[in-house]
């Protein structure tokens, strides 16, 4: 859902903003490209992402909800996400999303910073923060905190702030994302003229290091590289894309990966609009992936995740075994200390976790 009240200089994703009046529009198209589903499937996690998925009103927000819950009916366990931005959340849009069968909301809350929020041209401030959170502890208890570190400005010290004052707020789980300058953006423009200066690694590694170290006094397991959660309270929908296992995607940019086959839609949301409408696909690139690159990929993702790869499911999902797959760069990060073999598998070790990338890319 890519309409939002403004861009903010750091954000890459599919966003529109002063487009509003072209909701009613949207809403068709998504009702058009569904549709191309021939039946509905019944799922275990349904996301709807954005964008600000509640920066619609009342009455678009409502049959946003009813177009995903027709094609995507839930199962009995189900988890139901939608993200959300502390401005404008009030508790009316709250109950339209309990109403539809939304169980966790993923609060875009950043900062709760002055400073740190006029960094990353956020429209909110803590208090709508803490407003938004109070409303959603009463209607949808398992709710999440984004939060964003090694932001201009902001120092170890303030970090840890922020850290808790989002536990405080009772969450059930928090994101913690550095910072990132993406090639596009206003922030990455910026960064070129000198206008804005990022944080020192140091210093990020620092801030990430603390929310590692602090988090899980507060009961909060780190089970990703970004992701902290009580227990039972892990993002399931998310758990998915790292467990390698196909998902449904639907709207300008969404990605989809059914049958070892990925799918993404035009970001251009005019483009994904125009061709839905007048009947063509819009689908902007498709990768087939051989089986050895499922394998490959399947060890990649999984190895964001704490407890790493486990040797037995690997093989089961991918008929390969890990070594097969990239057995010279795992013997050598396990030599230098980043990756280690557990019981059962191969894992990130804390120093892995700080170059977590590089890992990655080299068991490409």
């Amino acid at each position: 859902m890519p309409f939002c009240a403004h861009r903010c200089g750091y954000c890459d994703f599919t966003v529109v903003a002063g487009k509003d009046h072209q909701a009613g529009d949207f809403l068709l198209a998504l009702e058009i490209e569904l549709a191309s589903l021939g039946q509905p499937r019944e799922v275990q996690t349904l996301f709807i992402g954005g964008g600000t998925p509640t920066h619609l009103p009342v009455s678009h927000l409502d049959r946003l909800l009813t177009l995903a819950t027709s094609w995507f009916p839930c199962a009995t366990e189900h988890e139901f996400s939608v993200e959300a931005n502390p401005a404008g959340l009030d508790a009316e849009k709250i109950d339209v999303l309990a109403a539809h069968g939304v169980n966790r909301v993923s609060l875009g809350v950043q900062s709760f910073d002055p400073a740190v929020l006029k960094t990353l041209e956020r429209d909110h401030d803590a208090q709508q923060v803490e407003a938004a959170a109070a409303l959603l502890s009463q209607r949808i208890p398992n709710f999440s905190l984004d939060l964003i570190f090694g932001v201009p400005g902001q120092s170890l010290a303030l970090w840890r702030e922020t850290l808790a004052r989002a536990v405080a707020l009772g969450p059930m789980h928090i994101s913690t994302y550095g910072l990132t300058f993406e090639k596009g953006t206003a922030f990455w423009n910026r960064r070129a003229k000198g206008l804005l200066n990022q944080a020192p690694d140091d210093l990020e590694r620092d801030m990430y290091a603390a929310a590692m170290d602090e988090l899980p006094q507060y009961r909060f397991e780190q089970y990703e590289l970004s992701n902290f959660a009580k227990t039972g309270f892990h993002c399931r929908h998310n758990e998915t894309y790292w467990a390698a296992l196909p998902y449904y995607g639907f709207g300008p940019g969404a990605a989809r990966y059914l049958n070892g086959r990925r799918e993404t839609n035009h970001r251009s949301f005019s483009t994904w609009l125009t061709r839905v409408l007048s009947g063509k696909s819009p689908v902007a690139d498709v990768d087939e992936l051989s089986p050895a690159d499922r394998a490959r990929e399947t060890l990649i993702v999984g190895l964001r995740r704490t407890a790493g790869v486990d040797c037995a499911e690997f093989r089961a999902t991918s008929g390969f075994d890990l070594d097969e797959v990239a057995g010279a760069a795992i013997a050598r990060h396990c030599t230098s200390g980043l990756l280690e073999r557990t019981a059962t598998g191969i894992r990130l070790t804390r120093e892995g976790r700080f170059l977590a990338d590089s890992v990655i890319v080299d068991c490409l």
